[in-house]
């Protein structure tokens, strides 16, 4: 392998600027955990200067071990009427208690002039004096250059003197940033170059880092040309997730950089694990998946028809650039009913189910699946819900319970008051009837309460299970109150977490389905664990 590649994610930061892009801190913790175990080498976790979810979320963080990446804050060089260690934001970031913090500086004379309302001369102040304050009290210390390529256009002896004085401050990434998205491949390889010279010249070691934005539909592409200029820091989000047209996409360039271009970095020894990571960041975000992104979408290795599905059966090499199974994702054969079958057999295999390629079953399956797929169901998200639908065609679900009616009320007795919410509920287990009511915070929660008063009496362990996320999305085709809606429901217990799904014109209907097969899987579980 050649020289390392240092990764650095932003998208609890950059990627949190996204239209419709939305993240709780404890949905961050779980993506910084994600990212951690993949192998990415820092995570810029926000700016805790700038809104009370930052602070939230680095507070969280002081009680989480990270195996590997560095958590990193961000933030901007102080402001000019303040010394830097009466600076409210470089508090801010050394109170974040991290590894690393990120400062961001103006390298654009226009920047400086008009939107710092200072003269150029105290902008290269600032940048240095900001670094060196806090050079002492970080493990890791990366400057930011804003705006670096209009700028090195617009006036490249400033804007190389800006970096200059980064690097007499102490920082030791200086990373080229593209802010506005606009400039094209071919400019940024002797820009780049320059830059390293210019460095080399004055006798600084600084690592280069490229920071790429997508308005261009450039971001990779100018982040995978940096590298092989000679930067050995690249910044990017999971799917490119960004403010505008986002960032540059870190599930295009990992791969390029390991399989394409002979480089290492840390998250080479996991990258297989590449596809669920980005899967986990639009499920928590709420958002649906990109089937058409390179290496990790649904359709990046699906085959469909004539030529291609033939070529690809003999060799995948005639028609696959990578092996799907490097990043995590797999092949799909698009024609008559072969992606069922394979993908079916790959889960039975997985899941310990005794299926045959020519078991009739199969059919069964396969034309349940497509059923539901049709009525809006999607099971990507939702493994438990499919693994429970093949044991039914199998029949080794057993049926641990049988629902007669439910019934969920809410009654908003004062406007100024949160309404009250009841769910009833009435099940045999066996030959017994159980009738249960329960109070819950909105309809969903108090039907899981309902669910599970009524059965725990019969299985204790749905004690220790809890639903710990729920995410609701509309599906295309119908409009307003009239449209379907598909529900996600993630639970956990000690040992594990699962995800079901349900869809319905009703919410509390398609909600009802997510956690009944959320409850079946569990028991399943514990039964299949005892045995």
């Amino acid at each position: 392998m050649g020289r390392s590649i240092e990764i650095y994610d932003t998208t609890l930061r950059d990627g949190t600027q996204a239209e419709n892009f939305n993240l709780s801190s404890d949905d961050k913790v779980r993506i910084t955990r994600a990212l951690d175990e993949l192998g990415i080498d820092f995570i810029e976790g926000g700016w805790p200067g700038s809104n009370p979810v930052s602070v939230e979320y680095f507070q969280k963080m002081r009680g989480v071990q990270l195996q590997h990446a560095k958590l990193a804050a961000f933030g901007s060089t102080r402001h000019f009427k303040n010394r830097p260690e009466e600076d409210p934001n470089l508090q801010a970031l050394l109170d974040a208690r991290v590894p690393a913090i990120t400062i961001f500086g103006k390298s654009w004379d226009i920047h400086v002039i008009e939107a710092l309302h200072i003269k150029l001369e105290d902008n290269l102040q600032i940048i240095q004096d900001t670094l060196a304050y806090l050079r002492p009290q970080v493990e890791h210390l990366i400057y930011d250059a804003e705006h670096f390529f209009d700028g090195f256009k617009n006036n490249e002896e400033y804007a190389l003197a800006t970096l200059m004085k980064a690097a007499e401050g102490g920082a030791e990434t200086i990373v080229l940033c593209d802010t506005n998205g606009g400039t094209l491949p071919q400019e940024i390889e002797p820009i780049v170059r320059t830059v390293k010279k210019h460095i080399a010249d004055h006798g600084h070691t600084v690592k280069i880092g490229i920071h790429s934005h997508n308005d261009s539909d450039s971001a990779v592409a100018n982040a995978l040309l940096a590298i092989s200029c000679g930067a050995d820091h690249v910044q990017g989000t999971i799917n490119g997730f960004g403010e505008r047209c986002g960032n540059a996409n870190l599930t295009s360039i990992i791969p390029a950089v390991v399989f394409k271009m002979g480089l290492s970095c840390k998250v080479q020894q996991n990258i297989d694990s590449l596809y669920a990571t980005s899967r986990l960041v639009n499920e928590l975000a709420n958002l649906p998946h990109n089937r058409y992104q390179p290496y990790v979408g649904e359709s990046a290795f699906a085959h469909k028809g004539g030529i291609h599905v033939s070529a690809v059966k003999r060799n995948p090499l005639t028609y696959e650039h990578i092996d799907p199974d490097k990043v995590g994702n797999i092949r799909r054969i698009l024609i008559s009913d072969q992606a069922g079958r394979s993908n079916i057999l790959h889960k039975a295999k997985l899941w310990g189910l005794k299926i045959g390629p020519n078991d009739p079953v199969l059919a069964t399956i396969i034309s349940e699946l497509k059923e539901l797929e049709n009525n809006g169901f999607s099971f990507e998200g939702a493994e438990a819900s499919f693994e429970i639908l093949m044991r039914k065609a199998l029949g080794l679900q057993r049926n641990y319970f049988k629902f007669e009616t439910f019934r969920v009320m809410n009654h908003k007795y004062r406007m100024d008051k949160p309404p009250l919410t009841e769910a009833t509920i009435r099940l045999f287990v066996g030959g017994d009837e159980v009738h249960t009511a329960a109070m819950g915070d909105g309809p969903v929660n108090a039907l899981d309460r309902a669910i599970r008063k009524a059965l725990v009496r019969f299985y204790p362990c749905l004690e220790e299970m809890e639903l710990f996320d729920y995410k609701v999305r509309v599906l295309s085709g119908e409009h307003g109150t009239e449209a379907k809606v598909r529900v996600l429901v993630e639970s956990r217990d000690k040992q594990c977490a699962w995800s079901t799904v349900g869809v319905s014109v009703n919410i509390i209907e398609a909600s009802w389905q997510a956690l009944v097969d959320s409850i079946n899987y569990k028991l399943m579980k514990e039964e299949n664990r005892s045995e």
